[in-house]
């Protein structure tokens, strides 16, 4: 009969003479569910998300008195077997050893360190011992020290280990922040578990980082990057996160967009990114008459506040990014500002936190570093917090640069009264905004300024819901008129360019009012603003060529 060697092959099984291996008795090493295990003295003891040398946690414990912040944890262990003890510190004194081995008790310790140390000791259980109290501490009259990613390696003693890691999820929220001609940075989401981050370029590994950001170097100016980004731990790395574009800016400084100023008296237009049955344009079709041409819309992304762009290439009739983008160039070389619109009647973003405030600010940042975009028009129709929007868009500002250009688009309704969100949230930032064009339009019947009742589709509908903002503390620059370029544009609503005209000289110089005529005049009203350029352009631009030139004429 022939001797088999270890681990070869019988007919009912595998035969091996191989120890178990070692595995790592401590249970709740790395501190991640607080605690749990360990027992500190005093109430020494407490865990923290940074610094930490892996995972998400580490103990923290801070001597006091004749305390030396002492932290225990009994572990199962198997007799005459030897077990390696080690553990990752940092601060003040820091001690690790073990008792109760049966044999000779260890321990080893480190006078203190700014960056982690690993301390590693070893101990042998005795013929009896099936547990052993394992400990950290710091010293007297010392500084605290942290621990992390505890150790003692040997033979299962019965109680097993904790379980291996698990590959991370993706991380969520990333975004982009600042940026300069050759770096971006980034930030993104925590991940469970994850110990590192890896930052894709173009889907080239770009850096890696141990937090939840990072700054890309070495980029080209004024250049759009692809980001990606996954979280890793000892399992291995998770998929790829949500791609995000971000652009450097250009070479010399200045905003990532070109900062084109807006006219004294403007005309707002939207363009349509899809087609309702009105004209299908591409951006070098709208008229040289719009000022601001605001793109619609921005689409929500299931990350809260986030908003992202998808150029609607199948119903624009091929129309491609790269030639949207260059048209937004030539606008702009014309003078025009191209901003993106965030909104409309069945937009969904929600800005309602702190955490839903930054990712809109870095998200439509990340817009307008990709096409080049002005700035952003709030036209949220289904609710806004002033809080969280105010907050957003100073955040935006503080990215973007003076030249940045905000405009909004509230319902009638949301501009009756300075208490309302929106008008408190065009008060709140009065300072940056560029113009708040109200749609008078699909509004049935509302209060004017002087608290009498006013029909729409008149000169006294556009002139007394105006003078509400006009008074109530918004500059005339700030105010324009929003209308429908033609009947299919709104369900009701609709005024002839005539109407619109006469509004503009009733507020601007006292001229052509209805029966309501406002106690002083507005010269430095801004203008107006129609939906959209594609229903103008439906009308044979009919809008934009009574109403334009009389803007363009005013005072």
């Amino acid at each position: 009969m022939a001797v088999l060697a270890a681990g070869a092959l019988t007919a009912t099984g595998l035969v091996s003479n191989a120890e178990a291996a070692d595995v790592n008795v401590a249970k709740n090493a790395g501190f991640e569910s607080g605690l749990a295990n360990w027992t500190c003295s005093g109430g020494s003891g407490t865990t923290v998300s940074s610094p930490v040398h892996g995972g998400t946690a580490a103990l923290k414990a801070t001597p006091a008195g004749q305390d030396n912040a002492k932290c225990t944890q009994t572990v199962a262990v198997k007799p005459d077997s030897t077990y390696t003890l080690s553990s990752w510190v940092q601060g003040g004194y820091a001690y690790i050893g073990a008792s109760g081995t049966g044999t000779t008790d260890v321990s080893t310790w480190s006078p203190g360190s700014s960056s982690w140390t690993q301390l590693t000791t070893s101990f042998k259980t005795g013929p009896s011992t099936t547990s052993v109290t394992v400990y950290t501490h710091g010293w007297y009259g010392q500084a605290a020290y942290l621990a992390d990613d505890i150790s003692v390696s040997g033979p299962d003693g019965g109680g097993g280990t904790d379980p291996g890691p698990e590959i991370p999820t993706a991380p969520a929220g990333l975004t982009v922040g600042a940026s300069t001609p050759s770096s971006i940075a980034l930030s993104w989401n925590a991940v469970s578990g994850a110990t590192g981050y890896t930052v894709y370029k173009d889907g080239a590994k770009a850096t890696t980082s141990t937090g939840t950001s990072a700054t890309i170097t070495g980029l080209a100016a004024d250049t759009a990057y692809q980001f990606t980004v996954t979280a890793t731990n000892a399992a291995g790395e998770s998929v790829k996160s949500a791609t995000v574009s971000g652009r450097t800016a250009q070479s010399g400084g200045g905003n990532p967009n070109p900062g084109t100023s807006v006219p004294r008296h403007a005309v707002t237009g939207y363009w349509q990114n899809f087609n309702n049955g009105a004209t299908v344009q591409k951006l070098s079709d709208v008229p040289a008459n719009y000022d601001i041409i605001a793109v619609s819309f921005a689409d929500a992304t299931t990350t809260p506040g986030a908003v992202t762009f998808n150029l609607d290439t199948a119903g624009l009739n091929g129309y491609t990014v790269d030639q949207f983008k260059a048209d937004i160039k030539a606008k702009q070389a014309a003078g025009k500002n191209v901003i993106i619109s965030v909104g409309g009647e069945k937009g969904s973003v929600s800005v309602n936190s702190d955490a839903s405030a930054t990712n809109f600010a870095n998200s439509v940042y990340s817009l307008i570093q990709e096409y080049g975009f002005n700035g952003v028009d709030i036209d949220l129709e289904n609710g806004l917090n002033s809080t969280y929007m105010t907050k957003a868009l100073r955040s935006l500002s503080q990215k973007a640069g003076s030249g940045l250009v905000i405009t909004m688009a509230p319902q009638t309704i949301d501009m009756q009264s300075t208490s309302g969100e929106y008008f408190k949230t065009a008060l709140g930032i009065k300072d940056i905004l560029t113009v708040v064009n109200t749609q008078y339009y699909n509004s049935g019947s509302m209060l004017g300024c002087d608290g009498k009742v006013y029909s729409q589709g008149s000169v006294d509908f556009l002139t007394a819901l105006a003078c509400i903002q006009l008074e109530g503390g918004l500059d005339p620059s700030q105010v324009g008129l929003g209308v429908p370029a033609s009947t299919s544009g709104a369900g009701s609503g609709y005024v002839s360019p005539s109407v619109v005209n006469a509004a503009l000289d009733c507020l601007a110089v006292g001229t052509n009012c209805g029966t309501f005529k406002p106690a002083k005049t507005y010269p430095g009203l801004r203008g107006a603003m129609t939906w959209s350029t594609n229903w103008d352009a439906k009308s044979g631009n009919a809008w934009s060529n009574a109403v334009a030139p009389h803007v363009h004429g005013l005072p």
